[in-house]
């Protein structure tokens, strides 16, 4: 049964695996550029299993079908192929070939875990049901998922379930991390220009310089946090860049810019902190008769785990006697499957990395190998499940 994904059923699966992985993790590709990687994933699933690939949907991703019948539910397992731009610590033979480029998330075991089931699909006989293996482009700039949902290409998919999962370092390996309600939160960000007057530096009398206006409104953003995952009023503003003026010395800035990443556990709170940044900005920028605008980007919408999916998601780790645990507070990072969640009965889980494992975006993070075929168990147990229910179903 599931517990049986190893080496005597399937001898080779996981050096293969993880040679994959490992190949996929010495090229990166940025966000939107993943053509490369996702002509990686196309040849490795050709290779091992000649199945119906629909490719460049919503941009570089690409689809296996494993259609066991037209009826029966359609279950999409989705994967990430973006990588981020953070240069890479020294140490790994496997290392980043591009410069600033590198699998700091984890997509790359991801992407490992889905294709391992294709090993384990090929020799599965369900009755009725589809299988759809997604590779989804730019989910770090929060685009992908809804460029997937606009293709016309997916609207034949169908789905009547997505899941997908999330490699989480601190958590004990192979274990299994469920939200109750909510995996991640709304997450966006923006940058607030302001614009005034440069003056030679001895007169800043005589010019408008904005340095005390991003000195008050970074002031005012910071009491806007609450800081408590648990209160359901969380918000989280984060200063990550700013820059003011130019390195010319003789002269007083006249610009400057400051940027933020936000998040809030709905919807409905984003948009109330938004309407409130955006009434501090005018208030600060007109007391400093500073002209000023905002630039909104990076949009991730509330990741919220539909109950059914997340029962689904316990029985198939109980099935494989996997530790479960049941966080319930949401993870703090953004996540763009939060778009397949608004449309479709969805869920997300986390799978434990380890302990010791590097924090995400950390330029010493590596993807934990070992726990590939622990995604593929459950993800495996999930399908199982949903496809045999629907079968003892039609029986009775």
């Amino acid at each position: 049964m599931l517990h049986c994904i190893d080496k005597r059923n399937y001898p080779g699966m996981m050096d293969t695996l993880q040679k994959l992985r490992r190949s996929l993790h010495k090229h990166p590709e940025l966000s939107g550029q993943e053509y490369h990687t996702a002509q990686r994933i196309k040849e490795f699933i050709r290779f091992h299993h000649d199945t119906l690939i629909i490719d460049e949907i919503g941009g570089s991703g690409l689809a296996a079908i494993y259609e066991f019948t037209s009826t029966g539910p359609c279950i999409v397992i989705r994967c990430e192929l973006d990588a981020l731009p953070i240069h890479e610590s020294e140490g790994l033979d496997y290392a980043s070939e591009h410069p600033g480029i590198s699998h700091k998330c984890g997509h790359d075991g991801h992407m490992a875990i889905v294709c391992g089931l294709i090993f384990w699909l090929k020799k599965q006989n369900f009755q009725s049901g589809k299988i759809v293996l997604l590779f989804q482009p730019a989910e770090e700039n929060g685009m992908g998922a809804r460029s997937i949902l606009q293709d016309p290409k997916f609207d034949d998919i169908k789905p009547d379930y997505v899941f997908a999962l999330h490699n989480i370092p601190g958590k004990p390996v192979h274990s299994v991390i469920i939200c109750p309600y909510i995996f991640s939160p709304s997450v966006t960000s923006f940058a607030l220009y302001l614009e005034g007057k440069e003056a030679h530096a001895s007169e800043p009398e005589n010019g408008i310089n904005p340095s005390k206006a991003i000195c008050t409104v970074i002031q005012k953003f910071e009491k806007l946090n609450v800081s408590d995952a648990g209160n359901k009023n969380f918000s989280l503003l984060t200063p990550v860049y700013m820059n003011m003026g130019k390195k010319a010395y003789g002269i007083a800035a006249g610009n400057g810019e400051v940027h933020f990443t936000i998040r809030t556990w709905t919807e409905k709170k984003m948009s109330r902190l938004q309407k409130k940044i955006k009434e501090l900005a005018q208030i600060v920028s007109s007391n400093y008769d500073l002209k000023h605008r905002f630039e909104w980007f990076d949009y991730f919408p509330t990741v919220k785990n539909d109950l059914d999916c997340n029962e689904i998601i316990m029985q198939a780790a109980e099935s494989n006697k996997m530790k479960i645990i049941i966080q319930k507070t949401p993870f703090k990072f953004g996540e763009d499957f939060g778009w397949f969640a608004q449309k479709y009965k969805a869920a997300m889980f986390g799978l434990g990395a380890g302990k010791n494992c590097p924090g995400l975006h950390h330029d010493d993070y590596d993807f934990p190998d070992k726990i590939i075929p622990s995604g593929i168990k459950i993800f495996a147990a999930i399908i199982t499940r949903i496809l045999n229910n629907e079968s003892e179903q039609k029986e009775n």
